[in-house]
């Protein structure tokens, strides 16, 4: 039960990412990248944090416990891979590293066009809400418990739409840009709405909709529907509450250079 995952292709993925990072940012890679700058520990803190937070989710007994015991588990996994890491591997990412995407030869014709579709924040935030949604549709949710295959794909698809999710928000790259602050505000209100209404749909199901964990072995005392509405509160709670943590953070930075603009403006009235 509690066991780690030790999958070699999992544990080299995560060791390969981490070594690339630091060779490219701060090791003998880093001459390579036109128009380096120094990193602040903070980013490379941040993106630590990032592999950490994979970790959590894919190698620790997290990953058991949520594929064959809880949905709270598996919503927890859920939310790590979409929810923590996404942003702050945006936000541990220095703009620099992956400016070669955008500037090779040959290769930049094709990156900038797919790259302004992808990052668009209509096509970011459906993307990810569709995906989102439709693997925890139980028919889905079960064959991705059954296969490891499907898992795999379940977790590649979490993971991808959402670092593009949240491109508008942090995105690094100038071709592709960030939203201003008060398109971010909107954009953070409807993010929030998806993961709130699914949360509240599977707390108040009166009966356990995925089969796994209606058979599983019970754990901490905690029956199959009990399990579920935690699983559920999960999801809506503190899924709803980084979009609305970080819209909060983004809400008072545009209200105070909006205010400050205003003091400016007020000061230079009278003066005149």
């Amino acid at each position: 039960m509690y066991y780690w995952n030790w999958e070699p292709q999992l544990l080299l993925g995560l060791f390969g990412q981490a070594s690339a990072y630091l060779l490219c940012t701060v090791g003998p890679l880093r001459r390579f990248f036109p128009g380096a700058q120094p990193e602040t520990n903070g980013q490379v803190y941040t993106f630590m944090l990032v592999v950490l937070t994979l970790n959590e989710a894919l190698v620790s007994p997290l990953d058991a416990l949520g594929d064959d015991y809880l949905l709270t588990a598996h919503m927890v996994q859920h939310l790590l891979l979409a929810l923590v890491a996404p942003p702050l591997l945006l936000l541990g990412t220095p703009r620099w590293l992956l400016r070669p995407l955008v500037e090779l030869p040959y290769l930049k014709q094709v990156t900038r066009p797919i790259g302004r579709t992808l990052t668009n924040p209509l096509v970011a935030l459906l993307a990810f809400n569709i995906v989102f949604s439709l693997w925890h549709i139980p028919r889905y949710y079960e064959a991705a418990l059954q296969d490891p295959t499907v898992h795999i794909i379940e977790h590649v698809t979490f993971f991808s739409t959402a670092v593009l999710t949240w491109w508008p928000i942090f995105g690094t790259i100038d071709e592709f840009p960030q939203l201003n602050d008060g398109a971010k505000v909107l954009y953070l209100f409807f993010q929030s709405l998806p993961p709130t209404i699914l949360g509240a749909m599977i707390t108040f199901a009166n009966v356990p909709i995925y089969p796994t964990y209606a058979a599983a072995p019970r754990l901490y005392g905690m029956g199959a529907l009990e399990d579920q509405v935690l699983g559920g509160l999960i999801m809506w709670v503190p899924g709803g509450l980084i979009f609305f943590t970080v819209l909060t953070v983004i809400f008072f930075k545009w209200f105070g250079r909006d205010d400050d603009d205003y003091w400016e403006y007020d000061t230079a009235a009278e003066g005149a």
